[in-house]
């Protein structure tokens, strides 16, 4: 097994990529998506249930792990990965995404932000430093720097200044990571739809040098058109020879026309999310249990899935226990959502491979168009 960092291209197909990230907790297949696990967890799943949908790689979030049980309890309990009971690679977040869409009382300044936590009000600090010191706390394998993300739209001398702010914060986060074998420290480009300034940030960050870059600052409002025609640039702008991971996305064909942009990785809450308010995603689209029309319907959420609720449960089952409250609700759809996920990344990454990209995002959209199939 690697003792260091690294990434490998295999193949491209127009601007998609498929290769593989190397960490001395194993290999991360790309393009690849990421579930969620906020705190420690990913909601309604247990950790070897995640890795028997296909995922190499969870992501942590340092914010809510730094209010609540704290980095310095999980590093006292021998890291977040053996606290939480998951072996495989994980990346976390800075903090500074939370802290502009949950913290209160929130004050910027250059050295950092302050704020107070929505928990309980208690007064943090959260800078550069502080946000490297909290991810080695946790033993994440992947460091984001600390960056600053206006909510979009915003007026462009407000995403220009916030963009030159994260190019500081991005060298005092690099000063701050020092050197740490088979530890990684991605950089995070920002400059909103303002292909300029996006130039701009992805210079800034080749100087500091990572190893790896993020797309940032999108999927915060901005809607799929404005987020593609930003992708249609963004990624060529960042190292062709590191990792490109794109923020906070997204729903499948989010995810579909990122990758087809040149995006090797992504995260995003909706699957799970999705699976505890009885909504499926499938490959013909998204499926909505509540609805009173599954409640006689034998057949399987979707029969050409391998997940344990498609292949032990009716959607009759499942609609039941959705309007009964019951917990196996969450459970059985977080999991068929997290396996069809993999599922996607699984068949792009093959599809890349063997030159036959186009066509299989044509067999993804025609299957979605046809959209679900009520019973007979």
């Amino acid at each position: 097994m690697t003792t260091r960092f690294s990434f490998a291209l295999h193949a491209t197909d127009g601007a998609a990529r498929t290769g593989v990230i190397s960490t001395p907790r194993g290999e991360i297949r790309t393009p690849a998506f990421m579930p969620v696990g906020t705190a420690a967890t990913v909601k309604a799943m247990l950790p070897e249930s995640v890795r028997a949908t296909g995922a190499d790689i969870l992501l942590g979030n340092t914010y809510h792990l730094m209010l609540r049980p704290t980095a310095e309890r999980i590093a006292r309990l021998g890291g977040l990965h053996r606290f939480m009971n998951w072996d495989r690679p994980i990346l976390t977040d800075s903090g500074g995404f939370q802290v502009m869409s949950l913290a209160e009382l929130r004050k910027l300044t250059e050295e950092g932000v302050t704020f107070r936590s929505h928990i309980d009000g208690a007064r943090h600090e959260l800078s550069p430093e502080r946000s490297m010191e909290i991810q080695r706390l946790l033993g994440s394998d992947i460091v984001m720097a600390f960056d600053e993300c206006p909510a979009l739209p915003a007026e462009r001398g407000r995403i220009e200044e916030s963009m030159r702010l994260s190019m500081r914060w991005a060298q005092r986060s690099r000063d701050a990571f020092g050197d740490r074998p088979g530890h990684a420290l991605f950089g995070i480009q920002q400059g909103g739809l303002e292909q300029d300034l996006r130039a701009e940030s992805a210079e800034a960050l080749r100087g500091i040098g990572f190893d790896g870059y993020a797309i940032g600052g999108l999927a915060v409002g901005e809607g799929q058109a404005a987020m593609f025609g930003c992708l249609d640039y963004a990624p060529g702008q960042l190292p062709q020879d590191k990792p490109r991971y794109l923020m906070g996305v997204g729903k499948p064909d989010d995810i579909v026309g990122a990758v087809k942009r040149g995006v090797d990785m992504m995260d995003c809450v909706l699957p799970s999310r999705s699976g505890r308010t009885g909504q499926a995603w499938t490959r013909r689209g998204q499926v909505n249990l509540k609805n009173a029309r599954h409640a006689d319907d034998p057949r399987p959420l979707d029969e050409a899935c391998s997940c344990p609720a498609c292949r032990g449960y009716s959607r009759a089952y499942l609609h039941h226990v959705f309007r009964a409250g019951e917990m196996i609700s969450g459970m059985l759809l977080t999991w068929h959502n997290l396996h069809y996920y993999q599922d996607l990344m699984a068949g792009m990454r093959e599809a890349i491979a063997g030159g036959r990209f186009e066509a299989w995002e044509a067999g993804f959209h025609a299957a979605r168009a046809e959209g679900d199939i009520p019973a007979v």
